[in-house]
């Protein structure tokens, strides 16, 4: 086991014995200046067998929400994972770098106390994420699925499939400015 492995194993334990009421774990690594945040009693973080979180990753978990990782996912550096409802990423799921994950969204059509829309996000087993893609709430990915570098996901995306958003080229000419060289 390598010195880095070791450290991220006395991390995860060290975040374990700090919200040991919240998270349910049995091993898992936290590389350097990953982190779980806990922001109330009753949010739940359960997460399995040799999850392996690398660098700068971000889990926040508050109101109440429910964070499942299951056994041997792995999440790439500079991930951030918001949970305010439920989150839950199935076992064996790799997602890369960057990737942005949220089951909430802010509420700003509305004058009312529920500053959010709160809702829930299902990923299935062996799915692999491609970097810099943004998951939002209400999205449901099936078992199997890979989801392309840089989409955007919402809604449902069957088991056994490749998502990607279509990116076109569009050019739109603009006249220069009048008396520009």
């Amino acid at each position: 086991m390598y010195a880095g492995h070791i450290v991220g194993l006395l991390r995860g334990l060290f975040f374990r014995a700090v919200y040991y009421k919240n998270i349910k774990a049995s091993l898992f690594f936290l590389q350097a200046n990953s982190r779980i945040e806990v922001f109330s009693k009753a949010s739940r973080v359960t997460i399995g067998r040799f999850v392996y979180i690398r660098k700068n990753a971000s889990l926040r978990v508050d109101l109440g929400g429910e964070l499942h990782l299951g056994d041997k996912v792995f999440i790439n550096d500079n991930c951030n994972i918001n949970c305010v409802g439920r989150v839950s990423i199935g076992a064996h799921t790799k997602i890369a770098p960057n990737v942005c994950i949220n089951d909430h969204d802010h509420n700003y059509k509305s004058s009312s106390n529920d500053h959010l829309l709160i809702g829930e996000v299902t990923i299935g087993s062996n799915v692999w994420i491609g970097s810099n893609v943004v998951i939002l709430r209400d999205t449901t990915i099936g078992d199997n699925a890979v989801i392309a570098a840089g989409s955007i996901v919402k809604g449902n995306v069957p088991s056994d499939t490749v998502f990607m958003n279509k990116r076109e080229r569009h050019y739109i000419p603009y006249a220069a400015a009048s008396g520009a060289p």
